[in-house]
């Protein structure tokens, strides 16, 4: 939508996160988006996570917090496994 669209325009910039909406349902719009890296059904590693996060910004450890808090991603035994989220549809 328009709206997503411009949420994702003023937080990402370069595939970089510049800013992270302090607005609850704009910051899910963000969050969403960068869940979308993530392939549903893979686990990956902390170390892996920190990676795929690191080249969208340098505060890793906020970034796997939001994501596990507002339930993309789910972790157990030093894995993480994304489950919310929208699918690409590219």
């Amino acid at each position: 939508t328009v709206d997503r669209r411009r949420i994702l325009d003023r937080a990402i910039i370069d595939g970089r996160l510049v800013a992270m909406p302090a607005k609850h349902s704009r910051r899910l719009v963000v969050l969403d988006h960068i869940a979308q890296c993530f392939e549903p059904g893979r686990r990956y590693t902390e170390r892996q996570v920190n990676a795929m996060l690191a080249s969208i910004d340098g505060d890793t450890a906020a970034l796997r917090r939001y994501l596990v808090d507002e339930r993309f991603l789910d972790r157990a035994g030093g894995e993480y496994w994304r489950i919310g989220g929208t699918f690409a549809t590219e």
